[in-house]
């Protein structure tokens, strides 16, 4: 059994770690009230703008865009979002397995047509580890979200696509739900699903906002003109959406392992502190026995 001052000096040393885990909770716990009032201030003007793509496209307005042609994929670019720092649970390492499932799929294509933009610098360093080559450097993005470092990255990925540099563009990131439920989501951004956009414009849209389509506008020049003027807006506001849900749910999933850290701190405490009275119980038994033998020689 551990002496006295060892038990000590380890419920020392615990309560210590207990303070820095709880102080990292509510710093945690401040930047996602922060994340999730960018995501509430977002996402009003993100409904309109899918709302009025989905209303012109109940219609039969006939249009072209490049952004929804279906190719051979023989090359792909990948967009995956982690964090820049550790201490959130499982969070990185579970986008890393699902970048490692995807590329396991597209293994046929060969490294030099795999194109992968890491936004995030754990996720940068893992890229490196595969023997991939990064497509920039997207760590600032993650730690604070930008709509135009997001926007500049969407036109970077919609212009490779027009050219020709990769026929699809997949997005690998943490959906943010709540605060307790982040959900790790794997879709596709380009060639762009007009028909999932029309749904989901649907399903996110509030209650008394669920109705019928009024579809009664005066479009100058002509509606097929604004659809093609629209998808590109859609496009770009979906990598910043994806960014702002990733960094959302990462400060939900670092809150979320400091209060287990700290949960577990304080019950390591109590076994810690009754350990530490019982051995302090004994060795006070052991020389009351020890006196109370000697008197009695």
């Amino acid at each position: 059994m551990a002496s006295l001052k060892e038990v000590k000096l380890r419920i020392a040393s615990v309560k210590s770690t207990r303070q820095i885990t709880s102080a990292m909770k509510m710093v945690a716990s401040a930047k996602l009230h922060k994340a999730q009032g960018r995501i509430e201030g977002m996402l009003p003007y993100q409904r309109k703008l899918n709302g009025i793509l989905t209303d012109f496209l109940q219609t039969d307005v006939a249009f072209n865009t490049p952004y929804t042609e279906l190719r051979s994929v023989q090359k792909v670019a990948i967009v995956v979002c982690s964090s820049n720092t550790s201490l959130c649970g499982a969070f990185n390492s579970n986008v890393v397995r699902m970048l490692e499932k995807v590329l396991e799929k597209y293994h046929s294509l060969g490294k030099e047509n795999i194109l992968i933009y890491p936004v995030g610098k754990k996720v940068e360093t893992a890229v490196k580890k595969l023997g991939y080559h990064p497509q920039g450097s997207y760590q600032t993005l993650a730690e604070k979200p930008d709509y135009i470092q997001a926007y500049e990255l969407a036109a970077t990925l919609m212009q490779g696509f027009l050219e020709g540099q990769f026929d699809k563009v997949e997005l690998i990131y943490h959906h943010f739900k709540s605060a307790g439920s982040q959900v790790l989501t794997e879709e596709d951004f380009l060639p762009i699903d007009l028909a999932k956009i029309a749904e989901a414009s649907k399903e996110n849209a509030p209650k008394e906002e669920r109705r019928g389509y009024n579809n009664n506008y005066i479009v100058e020049p002509n509606a097929a003109e604004l659809i093609a003027a629209l998808l590109p807006k859609v496009l770009k506001q979906k990598i910043y959406t994806v960014v702002l849900d990733s960094n959302a749910s990462e400060h939900a999933a670092r809150m979320l392992a400091m209060q287990t850290a700290t949960d577990n701190a304080d019950d390591l405490i109590q076994e810690l502190t009754k350990q530490y009275n019982k051995s302090r119980q004994q060795a006070i038994t052991n020389e009351l026995l020890d006196i109370v033998g000697g008197s009695m020689k």
